[in-house]
């Protein structure tokens, strides 16, 4: 039986249409893959793709669309709401049918093997394809974001597990590998500013990403075994209600 994988890899940029447009028509010509969403964010600058291929063609399309990203996006001028380290920001590979999450894995080590080498830009593994505990997690592997990956890159600590450990300004680096299916939505909250869920939740764990009173306003993670969310709080606006 046919395999099906799932990819959604993120891209920084979000506002330039013919950049959007030619890494959509690189995934949507690749022989294999079929291209379901494309999703940009103006705020965020930043894209969301998702399409899907067999073990073969889903590698392929991944690396025809960071081939589009190497040459028009430069990550030196970069600036967006979402976190994010490279102009592929991060291009995790999905089971949907007739595969396995250990094949997902070596599928996202193949992509990184070659597009590391083609582009000479650095790769990390996270999720399922990690070879650590300590780079399971998206936030931790990409913590600093694209400001703080020229030092991050120095400490042997976090070696890219493909590709140079040089600095490379125009693109920053990739994060890739191997999860299940994520479900990601807005909720907006109309309250006063400051706003706190209750310690006791037994559900919800909050840590804050970016501390108040700094560049960028109070950041929270959510998280359970099976959620986690990342939100930003946009400045406070009048609101009228009817």
């Amino acid at each position: 039986m046919k395999k099906i994988i799932e990819c959604v890899p993120n891209f920084s940029e979000g506002r330039d249409k013919e950049v959007i447009e030619a890494i959509a028509a690189a995934i949507r010509d690749t022989q294999g893959c079929t291209l379901l969403d494309v999703d940009p964010g103006q705020s965020t600058h930043r894209t969301v793709y998702t399409f899907v291929g067999d073990e073969t063609s889903v590698i392929e399309g991944a690396l025809a669309a960071a081939r589009v990203a190497k040459k028009r996006i430069n990550m030196a001028v970069h600036n967006g709401e979402h976190p994010r380290f490279g102009a592929m920001d991060v291009c995790p590979f999905i089971p949907v049918a007739n595969v396995t999450m250990e094949e997902c894995v070596e599928i996202s080590k193949t992509f990184a093997r070659r597009a590391a080498e083609e582009l000479q830009v650095p790769f990390f593994l996270y999720e399922h394809a990690a070879k650590e505990e300590y780079r399971r997690k998206l936030p931790d592997v990409r913590k600093g974001e694209y400001e703080a990956l020229a030092e991050r890159l120095k400490d042997p600590k976090w070696k890219p597990d493909f590709g140079p450990s040089e600095f490379v300004p125009s693109w920053g680096a990739t994060a890739t590998g191997a999860r299940m299916f994520l479900i990601a939505y807005n909720v907006n909250i109309l309250g006063q500013s400051g706003l706190k869920i209750p310690n006791g939740n037994p559900i919800l764990g909050r840590r804050n990403l970016f501390p108040p009173g700094g560049p960028l306003p109070p950041v929270r993670e959510c998280s359970s075994s099976h959620t986690m969310s990342i939100s930003w709080a946009p400045p406070t606006r009048p609101i009228a209600l009817p």
